[in-house]
């Protein structure tokens, strides 16, 4: 997992090749300009979803405590200020069911390990060993979710 503030986005562009072309898209775009839902990027290989939601309880969201396997996530808040539960999926001993590949998305009965604060202007990049439980808080939360394709 990563944290930072989007001015310094490009000190991970060696991190992933689709890295690039994924902050050029959180460098160049003016979200409070777009409408919520799903926008392709790169085929299936980047694309991004904004989200314009209601923040929830920490039990709430805890209990969708999630992984990817197929695609990263680059979460940049916009609007609000969310808090995510985080574990590391090497520690994480209670899996919720089995992985949905359609879904790209693995549940777990684990509780986070720890909690943090994204504000306006901060992102997270989840790889596939970062188990989190983003949208926290209260209030309105406005972000961009970026799926970039791992392989």
């Amino acid at each position: 997992m990563i944290l930072d503030d989007l001015e310094n986005i490009n000190n991970y562009l060696a991190l992933h090749p689709r890295f690039e072309k994924a902050f050029d898209y959180l460098n160049t775009t003016k979200f409070e300009d777009i409408k919520p839902g799903q926008y392709d990027l790169d085929s299936d290989d980047i694309y991004a979803i904004v989200v314009n939601d209601e923040a929830m309880a920490m039990l709430d969201s805890t209990a969708q405590f999630e992984c990817h396997n197929t695609y990263i996530d680059i979460q940049y808040v916009f609007s609000g200020v969310e808090t995510v539960g985080y574990k590391s999926r090497l520690t994480c001993v209670e899996p919720r069911g089995t992985y949905d590949d359609k879904k790209d998305v693995l549940f777990y009965e684990d509780a986070p390990d720890f909690f943090f604060k994204l504000h306006p202007g901060q992102f997270g990049i989840y790889f596939p060993d970062d188990v989190h439980a983003p949208m926290i808080g209260e209030g309105k939360i406005r972000k961009v979710v970026l799926k970039i394709k791992v392989k």
